[in-house]
C-alpha cells in the first residue's frame, strides 16, 4: 500500500519528489493562500506522513489525523511543531542533518557585511541619486565574533569569519571543544563583554527565549553588530531597537522575526541601520535540494520503522519514556 503524505508547502524541491514518487507516494501540496485549511486536510485525508516546510503543526492538526505515522521537519528546527502532542501520539519528529548550515552561514556573513558597510542603505540613495561617497563602513578584519551556540553552521560560520581576518569566540555550554582558532568562553557574559559581532546559532527552547535581552545588548560593545539566523524568539526586539537607537549598536541583520511575516509597522523595519530578510538562509538551490530529498528519506524510514539516517528523531528520549 503507498504512502500518502502532505508537505504543508506549495512545492519541495525535485530531489525529495523524486524520493517519495519513487516510493510510490501520493503526494499532498497545500497551496498558497490556503494555510488556514491545514486542519481540514489532515482530518479528511488518510496523511501517513508530514514533511513540515512553512507551517506551524500544532497539536490541533496532530489530533485531526488519525492515521499520522511520521512528523519530518525540512529544516534543523523543530519549534513549529507541538513535541508534545506528537508523542503523546506515539509520532516520532525528525530533523534533518547539515543539509542547509552552509547555505544559512553564508547569509550571516552577508548580513555582518551588509550591515558593516551599510549596503542597503547606500545602495537605495544611490538609486535616488545621491552619491554618498564620504561615508564611513566598519572593517571586520580584526574584530571580535561571539557565536552563540557552535553546532554546523556555527562552525560553518567560524570559518568564513577566520578567513577575512576576524578573531573568532564561542559560547555553547554543551560542547567541549572548540575547532582550532576558536575561543570556548566560560560564559554568555564572557562572550558578550569581548564581541564586536555576535551571530545566533541557539535553538529557541524556553530556556533560550529572549536570551538576548536588555541586559545582554548593554553588555555588548559600544557600536557592536547583531545577527541572527536561528530563531526570533531568541532576541527581546523591543530592547534590540532601543539599544541601536540609542547608538550603542551600530545596527542588526534578521533572518527571522519573533513574529513572521514582519508585521505592518514594526520597529525594526523601519530602522535603516537593521537588514531584515524573510527567513530564507537555508532557501539556497544546494541547501533547498539536499534538505528535500533528507526529509523525504526521514519520513519513509520513520514509516518503513527505520532510523532516519539524515537527521534526528527529537522526540526519541521522550518516546522511549512512554514506552
Amino acid at each position: 500500500m503507498s504512502n500518502t503524505i502532505l508537505i504543508t508547502a506549495p512545492r519541495l524541491a525535485v530531489e525529495g519528489r523524486e524520493v517519495l514518487e519513487l516510493a510510490g507516494c501520493r503526494l499532498l501540496f497545500i497551496p498558497k493562500g490556503e494555510e488556514e485549511r491545514l486542519v481540514q486536510i489532515m482530518s479528511s485525508q488518510p496523511i501517513d506522513a508530514v514533511i513540515a516546510r512553512t507551517l506551524p503543526i500544532g497539536r490541533e492538526a496532530i489530533a485531526a489525523c488519525q492515521g499520522l505515522r511520521a512528523i519530518s521537519r525540512h529544516g534543523v528546527g523543530h519549534d513549529a511543531v507541538d513535541i508534545h502532542a506528537a508523542t503523546e501520539r506515539n509520532i516520532p519528529v525528525t530533523v534533518v542533518g547539515e543539509t542547509n548550515a552552509q547555505s544559512v552561514a553564508e547569509l550571516a556573513i552577508g548580513l555582518m557585511i551588509a550591515v558593516a558597510r551599510d549596503i542597503p542603505q547606500l545602495s537605495e540613495r544611490v538609486r535616488a541619486g545621491e552619491w554618498p561617497r564620504q561615508t564611513p563602513g566598519l572593517q571586520l578584519s580584526g574584530r571580535v565574533l561571539g557565536l552563540v551556540g557552535y553546532g554546523a553552521i556555527a562552525r560553518h560560520v567560524a570559518r568564513m569569519a577566520g578567513a577575512i581576518g576576524m578573531r573568532v569566540m564561542a559560547y555553547d555550554p554543551a560542547v567541549d571543544k572548540m575547532d582550532e582558532g576558536v575561543r570556548k568562553t566560560p560564559s554568555l557574559e564572557a562572550l558578550l563583554a569581548e564581541s564586536d559581532v555576535l551571530s545566533l546559532h541557539c535553538p529557541l527552547l524556553p530556556e533560550t527565549r529572549q536570551l538576548i535581552d536588555r541586559s545582554a545588548l548593554a553588555a555588548l560593545r559600544t557600536g557592536a553588530i547583531v545577527i541572527n539566523t536561528a530563531r526570533g524568539g531568541l532576541i527581546d526586539e523591543d530592547a534590540l531597537a532601543e539599544a541601536i537607537a540609542s547608538g550603542h549598536l551600530q545596527g542588526a541583520g534578521l533572518d527571522t522575526l519573533a513574529e513572521e511575516p514582519v508585521p505592518p509597522g514594526h520597529r525594526l523595519a523601519r530602522m535603516p541601520q537593521v537588514v531584515i530578510m524573510p527567513h530564507v538562509g537555508g532557501n539556497s538551490d544546494a541547501a533547498l535540494a539536499l534538505t528535500a530529498r533528507a526529509a523525504a528519506e526521514n519520513a519513509l524510514a520513520i514509516l518503513a520503522g527505520k532510523r532516519p539516517s539524515h537527521g534526528r528523531i527529537v522526540n526519541e528520549d521522550l518516546l522511549e519514556m512512554r514506552r
